[in-house]
């Protein structure tokens, strides 16, 4: 996988709201309404990442999740992350 330059992640993240660059990943933060439902969406999220061979950087605190997405064997942001990024936009989109 090769890195992305900078104009190319910026273009990349039109298509995706809610992602920002920062600190040399793709970042988000989701709210919930409660642990529960945090921790549910982690689940899930975690079962397409172990199904992708790709893994986030995340924390929780509560009923927020933040994710952070970059590839490390690379130095920096793939198309990997980005998707990742729409799948995870896709889970948790879904009801």
């Amino acid at each position: 996988m090769e890195k992305l330059t900078a104009q190319a992640i910026k273009e990349a993240l039109k298509d995706l709201p809610g992602w920002e660059y920062r600190d040399g990943a793709l970042v988000t933060v989701f709210e919930f309404a409660d642990f529960k439902e945090a921790f549910t969406a982690m689940c899930r999220i975690a079962f397409e990442c172990e199904a992708q061979g790709h893994h986030p950087d995340w924390t929780n605190v509560y009923n927020e999740l933040e994710i952070s997405l970059s590839t490390h064997d690379a130095g920096g942001v793939t198309d990997k992350d980005f998707r990742l990024a729409r799948t995870i936009d896709t889970l948790l989109a879904a009801p």
